[in-house]
């Protein structure tokens, strides 16, 4: 294994509660032994993100009530597809080599699943997407 292997598996977080089992396809393998520690790993930088996100659309999200809040970032992740191809970045450049060889293989089909977890890791977070408070000079 080489050194980039085995730093990049080393500081993913595990999962206690994940199961391995032999009736799951290889997406749903691939999703639960690579994507899920990876986007877990890349929660903050995923929320910064998305929040760099907002204030370069005028911070429009900040009006919204909630439910329209999740909306909006269903809207960004499926439809901007710069913003998602920022995302599935930051997903697959922790990717080992060989992880890379199995995504690309099935790369749609894992596309969306990597989404997913992503899009349900920024809805999760929504509460945590406040205005910043502006400190102004008395």
């Amino acid at each position: 294994m080489d050194t980039r292997q085995l730093n990049l598996t080393k500081i993913r977080p595990e999962f206690k509660t994940t199961t391995i089992n032999d009736n799951m396809s290889s997406d749903e393998r691939f999703q639960n032994l690579v994507l899920r520690p990876i986007v877990k790993f890349q929660n903050n930088l995923l929320n910064e993100v998305f929040l760099n996100y907002v204030s370069k659309h005028k911070n429009v999200f900040y009006s919204l009530s909630i439910e329209k809040r999740i909306d909006y970032i269903e809207n960004a992740i499926i439809k901007d597809m710069k913003f998602r191809n920022s995302l599935k970045g930051m997903i697959i450049g922790l990717f080992t080599v060989e992880e890379y060889v199995i995504y690309i293989q099935n790369s749609s089909a894992l596309n969306k699943r990597m989404m997913n977890l992503v899009k349900q890791r920024l809805i999760d977070n929504v509460q945590l997407f406040e205005k910043p408070e502006i400190l102004k000079a008395i």
